[in-house]
């Protein structure tokens, strides 16, 4: 089903409180920024693009009991329809998480080392009770160049890999949504990279993996990019980013590894922050001279 544009509005128009009511009525939609307009679109089905704009007339900043028309023909409003519309609308997102689910079937969470060893920032052997680690040099000369990244497929224990997917769902679906999905890729490339490298410059040869250094990145990202070009996509609720940046100050602290969450890859998650708040300064004053 086409997506059709129910409405063009100027940037500065706030429209976080509509997109929450159209969350609440499970209704389809996405908002890019074209032209130097946001442009609302919904699914191209009878009488839903109208419903919409009626909608958005009479309460442009959303409303806690608005309902559609009883009549409205509009196919997808249910909750599960409006999850498979979010995935058709967000395809790069849900491959990066269906690798990280792929991933984690096949070295069984953690548990598989054999499987985990081709995925690790440095391969290693195991002796023993013992890990040996192969210098990174010599497998990036053995063409192994594929290590840089996909640390962040590898998670260790369901609740790992709940939690950093549902981060990624809510965080990169936002940068699809407003730059594109391939913008979202080579971003999440780079975040890998980079917040890998800083956690082995930071703990030395060590198993590590997650997608939690990518996520301060793309939070980081949201953050300054929002702060330069505002648009109502990156806008997070500022509790969100408060708890992000308590919970790395926990973890950087020692007291999270101390009440049994295991080690935590604290090096990846500043690296991440960091190069996030970089290509977010980078996006948001090229955007910014753009509009």
């Amino acid at each position: 089903m086409n997506p059709v544009a129910v409405f063009r509005l100027p940037l500065t128009t706030d429209l976080s409180g509509f997109v929450s009511l159209l969350h609440r009525l499970n209704v389809p939609h996405r908002v890019s920024e074209e032209g130097g307009e946001q442009v609302l679109w919904v699914p191209d089905a009878p009488s839903l693009v109208d419903d919409v704009r009626t909608l958005y007339e009479r309460y442009p900043q959303g409303d806690p009991q608005a309902e559609l028309p009883q009549g409205s023909k509009a196919p997808l409003l249910t909750r599960h329809a409006g999850v498979i519309q979010q995935i058709r609308n967000s395809p790069m997102t849900s491959f990066v998480l269906l690798l990280c689910l792929i991933v984690g079937g096949v070295t069984l969470l953690g548990d598989n080392l054999q499987a985990i060893r081709w995925l690790t920032f440095m391969d290693f052997h195991v002796m023993g009770d013992q890990a040996y680690f192969v210098p990174l040099a010599d497998s990036l000369a053995a063409g192994q160049w594929w290590r840089i990244v996909t640390p962040m497929l590898i998670h260790f224990g369901i609740l790992h890999l709940a939690m950093n997917a549902l981060w990624f769902w809510e965080l990169g679906r936002r940068i699809e949504l407003r730059q594109g999905a391939w913008h979202l890729l080579g971003l999440t490339l780079i975040f890998s990279a980079v917040s890998n490298y800083v956690q082995y410059a930071w703990s030395g040869p060590n198993l590590f993996g997650g997608l939690s250094g990518v996520l301060y990145a793309l939070l980081g990202h949201c953050w300054i990019y929002q702060m330069l070009a505002p648009n109502p996509v990156y806008r997070m609720p500022r509790g969100v980013l408060v708890m992000m940046l308590v919970w790395l100050g926990l973890c950087m602290s020692g007291l999270v590894s101390a009440i049994g969450f295991g080690e935590i890859a604290n090096g990846a998650h500043v690296g991440g922050l960091i190069i996030g708040c970089v290509t977010g300064l980078l996006g948001g004053v090229i955007a910014r001279f753009k509009r």
